[in-house]
């Protein structure tokens, strides 16, 4: 078995392997079975008549949504043409213009997560990641158990402060070495790697919400709830902590628990061969990637004050990385894993013309009030369950401002509390059932050690386990702090 120091010598073997992903063993019948069932549904949704209160436009988009994420579901074809084919459905059917349903790919958010997976591949290629392994390694120890407890809790609570992508790509390059070094690679993945590699993209989005730090959404919906209030409410800094980071120890606890359970490894312990006694001191590479790495963390942290937008701070990252040679930009481009990135991209383009379409508000429209005459459990649970199923098909933030300007008005008709609604967004939105919803869980697909089939095995009963702490959270715990 090659030891965990065998693949530090040899970084060459860590990069990502899409040609491996799972989906790729199908026979061509099973293949044209899925296409023909995906394009029927579609087809089926396109002939019914059009709602009233629905565009031509957005008709054409629920039936084209509907087939394309069939198709990434099943694996039919590689889940990047499926998403190349959806940016050019929406110019075939007319939906978009060209024009706009490329630009989205090139949109701020994706080029963001463009640069923080260069940022793992940097990480990897000057022995960072192995360093980092070898401090949680010293914490956590071996065992499977403590060892995932703390990534889950440590992922959650980092993500309430840096951005999920990042803390996802830090925690998965350090990981994926140590994972090879058991003779895992992902054409003969196991439950272990899926359980570990599957944790920590969830238990990162599980914390996105803790603080205003966090992620766009939450300052979204702080101002939302002042326009809403024309002023009257305002939630500041520090009170938005108490308000939603305690509940990010319990999305934590529950998402080790839940992942835990379905992808129950049968390993008590990692072998021995995988932690390493004493590594040597940081070479200039290590050194001067780290320096980088703190500079722009806390360009991130104060970017307010700067006014920078984070992929300005990302691409002078990288700039620092390849200037002085710490790593090739070459290496950055043949290593990265260019698939799963053109899938979040088509995501953030399917995102946007469902609202441009007017599908989302056509969905929001129909839907939310269902819940009018409910229980308040059912409003807030079912509040929640609409919020993390559009936030699994465009950004969280977007989900979060189709969705308040509905539920607000409902909430005051309902003598529910606007102030929780509101800050139930944010929280809700953070939980996605497909991997295209979020970047952390692209890059964790993108290593090839689970399918789509994996990840919805999991998320689904994630998310609604999870939207059951977060309606927990606001009918019990926002009370007991005097928040209503």
């Amino acid at each position: 078995m090659a030891t965990l120091k065998d693949h530090m010598n040899s970084p060459d073997e860590l990069d990502l392997h899409e040609e491996d992903q799972q989906g790729s063993e199908q026979s061509g019948k099973s293949i044209i079975i899925k296409v023909l069932v995906a394009l029927a549904v579609g087809l089926g949704i396109y002939m019914l008549p059009t709602p009233e209160n629905l565009s031509p436009q957005g008709h054409k988009f629920l039936a084209l949504v509907t087939t394309i994420v069939i198709l990434w579901v099943s694996e039919a074809i590689p889940i990047g043409v499926t998403a190349l084919c959806a940016a050019g459905g929406l110019i075939l059917f007319g939906i978009e213009t060209p024009a706009a349903a490329w630009a989205p790919f090139a949109s701020p958010a994706v080029m963001f997560v463009l640069m923080i997976v260069m940022f793992g591949v940097v990480l990897n290629e000057v022995g960072l990641a192995n360093r980092i392994m070898y401090w949680i390694f010293k914490v956590a120890g071996t065992g499977v158990k403590r060892l995932s407890f703390v990534l889950a809790v440590g992922c959650t609570v980092l993500a309430t402060i840096f951005h999920d992508a990042t803390v996802t790509v830090i925690m998965i390059f350090a990981l994926v070495p140590v994972i090879r070094s058991m003779g895992i690679t992902p054409q003969n993945s196991t439950n272990l790697a899926k359980f570990f590699i599957i944790l920590i993209p969830l238990a990162s989005s599980a914390g996105g919400f803790g603080t205003l730090l966090g992620g766009g959404r939450n300052p979204l919906a702080v101002e939302i709830l002042q326009q809403f209030t024309n002023g009257e409410v305002s939630i500041g800094f520090m009170e938005y902590i108490v308000i939603q980071f305690p509940i990010c120890l319990l999305t934590a606890l529950a998402t080790w628990g839940v992942v835990f359970l379905i992808f129950r490894p049968k390993e008590k312990e990692l072998p021995a061969s995988v932690k390493m006694e004493k590594m040597a001191p940081m070479s200039t590479r290590e050194l001067g990637v780290t320096i980088i790495f703190t500079a722009t963390f806390l360009l991130w942290t104060f970017s307010d004050l700067t006014g920078w937008h984070v992929s300005v701070v990302a691409s002078l990252a990288l700039a620092g990385f390849c200037g002085p040679k710490f790593v090739s930009f070459k290496t950055i481009c043949d290593k990265f894993p260019w698939e799963s990135w053109i899938v979040f991209g088509a995501g953030v383009s399917m995102g946007a013309s469902m609202l441009n379409s007017g599908a989302g508000k056509f969905l929001a429209e129909s839907l939310l009030p269902l819940l009018d005459g409910q229980a308040t459990f059912v409003v807030y649970y079912g509040m929640g369950l609409f919020g993390s199923i559009l936030s699994s098909m465009m950004s969280n933030s977007a989900a979060v401002a189709l969705t308040l300007p509905i539920t607000l008005p409902m909430a005051e008709m309902l003598n529910m509390s606007p102030k929780a609604v509101a800050m139930l967004a944010p929280l809700t939105t953070s939980f996605i059932m497909l991997v295209i919803g979020c970047p952390p869980t692209i890059i964790a697909y993108s290593t090839g050690y689970f399918s789509q089939m994996d990840f919805i095995k999991v998320a689904v009963p994630w998310c609604l386990a999870l939207l059951l702490v977060a309606t927990f959270g606001a009918m019990v715990y926002w009370p007991m702090i005097g928040f209503y």
